[in-house]
């Protein structure tokens, strides 16, 4: 009741999408969401699904703090997987469960604006150049407003357009956290496989402050 007409920004990502229990459940209680007055957004990944794309294309990657190198060829089948592929099932699989989805992807209506991504790498003080990895910068809520106030259920895949013409692969966790701050959600949930935050003493902090982020 707290969250009735309220949006909730939901990433959508790591096991849950690889085990179809859990993934059945994903689309059940995001239908549930929705029937009981909340307003979902789905944000999801699809790393798994993009290096086994990659691997059948014979086509290797490499990571760099945890961010993918993307060349115009791993764009490519980025572009394959998490807009076509990855997000279509998301669709579907909301619709079985009763649900109304609708696929977006983030260069839709100029969603999600991006830039070149630069990471400095420990122990250098030197930007390393990712290629096609973006950093949002704008966020357009108004094409996401307009399905929010209807029966529908966006589902976001994190690719970005630049000012250069060219797509972008955006961090699935950091175009959910901007899109949820654009559309002033009342929650930003992050379904993943890492356990959550951990204190100096190596225990699971369950809530964090602004000052200890």
């Amino acid at each position: 009741k707290r969250f009735a007409g309220r949006t909730i920004v939901i990433k959508y990502g790591g096991a849950a999408m690889l085990s179809d229990e859990l993934r059945n459940g994903f689309a059940e209680d995001v239908v549930l969401l929705k029937s009981l007055g909340l307003n979902p957004v789905v944000v999801h990944g699809g790393g798994p699904q993009i290096g086994e794309a990659l691997k059948r294309s014979g086509i290797e990657t490499r990571f760099v703090r945890g961010m993918r190198v993307t060349d115009k060829a791993v764009m490519d089948v980025v572009e394959m997987v998490l807009g076509g592929t990855v997000n279509m099932g998301i669709v579907s699989m909301i619709q079985g469960h009763g649900g109304q989805a609708i696929g977006l992807g983030g260069k839709d209506g100029g969603l999600l604006e991006a830039v070149p991504m630069k990471v400095v790498v420990e122990g250098s003080n030197e930007a390393v150049d990712l290629g096609q990895v973006g950093e949002v910068t704008r966020v357009n809520p108004g094409v996401l407003e307009k399905f929010i106030s209807t029966d529908y259920i966006p589902v976001i895949a994190p690719i970005g357009a630049g000012s250069d013409g060219l797509s972008y692969n955006i961090n699935a966790d950091l175009a959910a956290s901007h899109i949820a701050r654009a559309l002033g959600a009342a929650k930003l949930m992050l379904l993943t496989n890492v356990d959550g935050i951990r204190g100096s003493d190596g225990e699971l902090s369950p809530r964090v402050s602004t000052p200890q982020a």
